[in-house]
């Protein structure tokens, strides 16, 4: 397990679960979070949901932000909230999610445990703006 931050900052686990390759989007997002001083640590795409959870365990993750464009979203993201919790994450780890997902698909993953989800347009900085309000904040010096 990581040391906390000294600084406090936001730490955030990002990657793209699934077989989908179209990574543009996620990683425009995750440069603008570090850009904004948060911690990111960008896993790739093309990831199981194990190894997105094992990696959000090692590094005491505070967000875990993952991307949909394959239509996939609907299995991997309970699938994902599923791996978290059988490894003992933490209660406040937040997790959300942005990509191609159907108006009616949001209730089904946010009743997964998902925070919030982000779809095509939505504007950086509101994104920004969620996870700096809602992430879980680092004691500073722990």
């Amino acid at each position: 397990m990581q040391a906390k931050d000294p600084k406090g900052k936001i730490r955030i686990i990002a990657g793209k679960p699934g077989l989908d390759g179209h990574d543009r989007g996620i990683k425009v997002v995750t440069r603008a979070l570090r850009d904004a001083g948060m911690e990111v640590i960008y896993l790739g795409m093309r990831l199981s949901v194990d190894q997105i959870a094992s990696a959000a365990v090692d590094e005491d993750a505070d967000v875990v932000a993952i991307n949909f464009a394959a239509a996939d979203h609907l299995q991997l993201g309970p699938d994902l909230m599923q791996a978290l919790r059988s490894r003992g994450c933490r209660d406040d780890l937040m997790v959300v999610a942005g990509g191609i997902i159907p108006d009616e698909d949001i209730p089904a993953l946010k009743a997964a445990g998902m925070s919030e989800i982000f779809l095509p347009g939505t504007p950086i900085e509101k994104i920004i703006t969620y996870i700096e309000k809602n992430a879980p904040r680092r004691s500073v010096g722990i």
